[in-house]
C-alpha cells in the first residue's frame, strides 16, 4: 500500500494560520457588536431635555436661634470679566440670575447692600469663583451670613465641609479602585481602560434617566440597568479580548499597552455618542446644603457616601465568606496552586471582570451625582484610583478601600492651602511618595520568589 503523501510544510502552516484567524472572527464580531450596542444606547437624543440655566440662592442668617431672610442685597454674576446679570434678594432672601448657557461663572455679593448688623462670616467668600453650571442646571450657591464677625466659626465650618467632601470622594474612589485592584490581583494586568468603565456607568445612568422612553424614572431606578450594562460589558471584555490574549502568552507590558489603546478608543466613542458638554442628573441638580452641627452638608453627599460604604462592606464580606470570594483570593495569591487544587481559574477571572466592572459603573454614578457627568470623568480620576491602589497595596482589596478614603480626604482638605484647580496634585504626591519609599503599599506584603 502506497504511503499517503504529506502536504508541504508551507501548506500546513497556511492551514494552521487560517484556522487561528477563523477562531478570532467570532470573538471580534461579538466585541464589535457590544461596542455598537453601546453606541446606539449612548446616541439617544438628549437635547430635548435641556432646560434654561441659572444661578440662584437664598440669603439667610440666624439671629437668636431664628432663621431670618435678608432682603435687598445685590448679587452679580460675571463670566471672563464680563457682567452677565444681577439680581436683588426678595423678602424671603431668594434671588436668581438667568444665564446664557452652561459654563464657568463668578458670583459676587455687594457688601454695601447688606443691612446693618449683618455681615459675611467669612470675608473671603464675598466672591465665589469657578462656579460650574451644567446644561439645564439651576446652580445653587451659598453666601455665609451672620451677625458681626465669626471668622473662627466659618473656618470650622469650612474644615468640616471639606472633610465630609473628602469622605464622599474617598468612598467613590475606593469603590472604583477595588475593581482595579481585583483585576490586577487575578490577572496581573494594570488596566488603564478601567477609567472608561467609570464613565460608562455615569453616562448610561444619565441616558436611561433622560431618554424619551423612560421620562419619569428616578436615578435610583435608572442606575440598575446602567450597572448591569457595564457589568455585562466588562464580562465581554474579559471573555473575548483579554482571555484570548492571555492564552497566547501575551506579556504584561503588551497587555498594558492594549488597555491604554482601549481606553482611548472607548473615551472617543463615548464622546462621539454622548457629546462633550457636562450634564447633571435632573433629580439632584442644584440640591441645597443643610446645616449639621455648624457644617454645611449637601444631603446627596451623605447618601452616596453611606451607599458606597455599605457596598464596600458587602464586597469585603463576599470576598471573605463566600466560596467564589475565597477562590478569587486563592487565584490572586497563587494561580498555579489554585488551579491544581481544582479551582476553575478562567471562570474566577471572568467573574472578577464582571464584579470589577459593576463596582466601577456604580462608582461612576456616585461620582457623576456629586460632580458632573462628562465623557472623560473617569480619566480625570484615573490617577487618584492608582494612588489609592498603590497606597493600600496592589492586589489587596481591603487596603485599597482604606487607601481610597485617605486619598479622598487629603485631596479635598488640601484646598485649605492650594487652589481648588490643583487639589488633584496632592493625590499625585501621595502616589510618588509611596512609589519611592514603600511601593508595596501600606497593607502590601512582600513576595517570596523561588
Amino acid at each position: 500500500m502506497a504511503a499517503r503523501p504529506r502536504k508541504p510544510a508551507d501548506a500546513r502552516l497556511r492551514r494552521g494560520t487560517g484556522g487561528a484567524v477563523r477562531g478570532l472572527i467570532r470573538p471580534v464580531r461579538l466585541l464589535f457588536g457590544a461596542v455598537t450596542i453601546l453606541l446606539v444606547i449612548l446616541s439617544f437624543p438628549l437635547a430635548a431635555f435641556a432646560q434654561d440655566e441659572s444661578i440662584a440662592g437664598t440669603l439667610v442668617y440666624r439671629a437668636e436661634g431664628e432663621r431670618t431672610p435678608v432682603e435687598g442685597v445685590t448679587i452679580t454674576v460675571f463670566q471672563d470679566g464680563a457682567e452677565i446679570g444681577s439680581a436683588v434678594s426678595d423678602a424671603e432672601g431668594r434671588w436668581q440670575v438667568p444665564l446664557p448657557g452652561p459654563g464657568t461663572y463668578q458670583v459676587s455679593l455687594d457688601v454695601a447692600t447688606l443691612p446693618e448688623g449683618v455681615t459675611l462670616t467669612d470675608p473671603t467668600q464675598v466672591e465665589l469663583s469657578n462656579v460650574v453650571v451644567l446644561g439645564g442646571q439651576r446652580k445653587a450657591v451659598l453666601f455665609p451670613l451672620g451677625e458681626g464677625s465669626a471668622i473662627g466659626i466659618a473656618f470650622y465650618g469650612r474644615i468640616g465641609a471639606l472633610f465630609v467632601a473628602g469622605l464622599k470622594l474617598g468612598a467613590t474612589i475606593a469603590l472604583a479602585a477595588v475593581g482595579l485592584s481585583l483585576i490586577y490581583g487575578v490577572t496581573r494586568l494594570v488596566n488603564f481602560a478601567h477609567a472608561e468603565l467609570v464613565t460608562l456607568g455615569a453616562v448610561a445612568a444619565f441616558v436611561f434617566q433622560a431618554s424619551g422612553s423612560l421620562p419619569s424614572w428616578p436615578l435610583v431606578l435608572a442606575a440598575v440597568p446602567a450597572v448591569i450594562l457595564v457589568a455585562a460589558f466588562g464580562g465581554l471584555q474579559g471573555r473575548y479580548l483579554w482571555q484570548p490574549l492571555r492564552r497566547r502568552g501575551t506579556s504584561v507590558v503588551s497587555l498594558m499597552v492594549v488597555s491604554i489603546g482601549l481606553s482611548f478608543a472607548l473615551r472617543s466613542l463615548i464622546q462621539l455618542g454622548f457629546g462633550g458638554l457636562p450634564v447633571a442628573y435632573r433629580d439632584f441638580a442644584g440640591q441645597p446644603a443643610v446645616q449639621f452641627v455648624g457644617i454645611a452638608v449637601v444631603p446627596k453627599h451623605l447618601v452616596t457616601t453611606a451607599a458606597a460604604i455599605l457596598t464596600l462592606f458587602l464586597v469585603a464580606q463576599f470576598l471573605q465568606r463566600s466560596r467564589v470570594g475565597t477562590a478569587m483570593r486563592a487565584v490572586a495569591d497563587n494561580r498555579d496552586l489554585a488551579e491544581s487544587s481544582g479551582i476553575d481559574v478562567d471562570r474566577v477571572i471572568q467573574f472578577t471582570w464582571v464584579l470589577a466592572a459593576f463596582l466601577a459603573g456604580l462608582g461612576g454614578i456616585f461620582f457623576g451625582l456629586n460632580e458632573s457627568v462628562t465623557y472623560d470623568m473617569g480619566f480625570k480620576i484615573l490617577l487618584l484610583l492608582f494612588a489609592a491602589v498603590v497606597l493600600g497595596g496592589l492586589g489587596t482589596a481591603y487596603g485599597v478601600m482604606a487607601g481610597g478614603f485617605v486619598v479622598g480626604v487629603v485631596v479635598e482638605m488640601s484646598t485649605l492651602w492650594l487652589p481648588s484647580e490643583l487639589k488633584v496634585t496632592s493625590g499625585l504626591v501621595i502616589l510618588i511618595v509611596m512609589l519611592l519609599f514603600r511601593p508595596l503599599g501600606i497593607f502590601g506584603a512582600r513576595e517570596r520568589i523561588g
